[in-house]
C-alpha cells in the first residue's frame, strides 16, 4: 500500500509496511547540498519516540546546511503508539525524508533489516552511496556525522562511531557494556574496533547488497536479537570492508526524554548467540 505527496519519488514497500515518501528536493534546494557525486541515506529506527525525533530531523537539517552534502533520511515508525507519525508529517514538506513502517510494532532488528533493504533498493550507485545509521532518542548526536562522513570521502568502507563511559553514562549501559566485553572475549573479535555495540555507523552500501544476496529472503541480522542486531550487522559487514575506521564520540544520555531500554542481562546474554557468524551456503545447497 502506497500514500504518496506531489513531487515524491515512488519508493517500494518493504515487508508489507505502508511508505510515506515525502517530496523530492531539486538541486539548490535546502538539504539537498552540492552534489559531489554521492547520496548519504541517513537511517533511524523509531519506536515510541515523538519527543525527540522531529528536533533530531531538524538537527540533521541544520548539520547539513553548513555541511553541504546530498542527503536523505529515512526514518522506520516501528508501530508507535504515541505521536511519533504526528510529529514526521510536516518534516516531509521541508526535508528529504521518507517515513517507513506500519501500525504493527516488529522491534529494532526488523526495522534495521527493512531499512537496509530500502536504502538498497533506492541507491542506483551502491559503490559509491552510503548508510548511515543512529538513534531517534538523541543519545547519538548529529553533530558527530560530518566526521564519520570525512572518512567515508577518505576512503572507508565502514565507520564506527566508538563511544566514550563517562559518569552520566545510566548503570544499565554500564552494565551492558561490561557484559559485551565479555561477549566479545568468548567470539570473534573486529580488528581495529574497540566498541562495536553502538549504534552510529557508516556503511557503504554495496557492504549491505553483498549481505542481502547472502541473506535472501531471510532477514540480515537474525529476528529477536533486538540491541544486539547493531553487533551482529557489524559483524557482517567488516569482513567485505576494505577499510574501516573509526571516530570517537561522545554520547548524552542527558538530552534524552525517557529512561534508557536497555536490559542489561537479558540484552546481555543476546549478544552471545550473533557471535556465530552465519555460515555462507554452498552452491550445492
Amino acid at each position: 500500500m502506497f500514500e504518496y505527496r506531489q513531487g515524491a519519488r515512488q519508493t517500494e514497500a518493504t515487508g508489507g509496511s505502508k511508505v510515506v515518501s515525502s517530496l523530492a528536493f531539486k538541486p539548490g534546494d535546502p538539504g539537498r547540498g552540492d552534489l559531489r557525486g554521492f547520496v548519504l541515506y541517513i537511517c533511524i529506527p523509531s519506536y515510541n519516540e515523538a519527543d525527540t525525533v522531529g528536533v533530531l530531523l531538524w538537527r540533521i537539517r541544520k548539520v547539513f546546511q553548513e555541511y553541504s552534502r546530498e542527503y536523505e533520511i529515512l526514518v522506520y515508525n516501528d508501530g508507535s503508539t504515541d505521536a511519533t507519525a504526528d510529529t514526521l508529517q510536516p518534516y516531509g514538506d521541508v526535508l528529504p525524508l521518507t517515513v517507513l513502517g506500519g501500525k504493527e510494532h516488529l522491534g529494532y532488528d526488523r526495522a534495521l533489516d527493512a531499512l537496509c533493504r530500502a536504502v538498497s533498493a533506492r541507491t542506483r550507485y551502491p559503490r559509491r552511496d552510503a548508510m548511515i545509521t543512529l538513534q531517534a532518542d538523541f543519545t547519538d548526536q548529529p553533530e558527530h556525522l560530518p566526521e564519520l562522513i570525512k572518512r567515508f570521502e577518505g576512503g572507508a568502507d565502514l565507520v564506527v562511531a566508538e563511544r566514550s563511559v563517562s559518569p552520566a553514562t545510566p548503570a544499565p549501559v554500564r552494565r551492558l557494556r561490561w557484559i559485551a566485553s565479555l561477549a566479545m572475549r568468548a567470539s570473534k573479535s573486529i580488528p581495529g574496533v574497540s566498541d562495536p555495540f553502538g549504534a552510529m555507523r557508516l556503511y557503504r552500501i554495496s557492504l549491505i547488497r553483498d549481505l542481502l544476496k547472502e541473506s535472501g529472503d531471510a532477514p540480515i541480522v537474525h529476528p529477536g536479537h533486538g540491541w544486539a542486531a547493531n553487533l551482529e550487522l557489524l559483524r557482517r559487514a567488516a569482513p567485505l570492508a576494505r577499510r574501516i575506521e573509526t571516530v570517537a564520540v561522545d554520547q548524552r544520555y542527558d538530552v534524552r526524554a525517557r529512561e534508557t531500554r536497555i536490559r542489561p542481562w537479558a540484552d546481555g546474554l543476546a549478544l552471545f548467540r550473533p557471535g556465530r557468524t552465519p555460515r555462507t551456503p554452498s552452491p550445492t545447497q
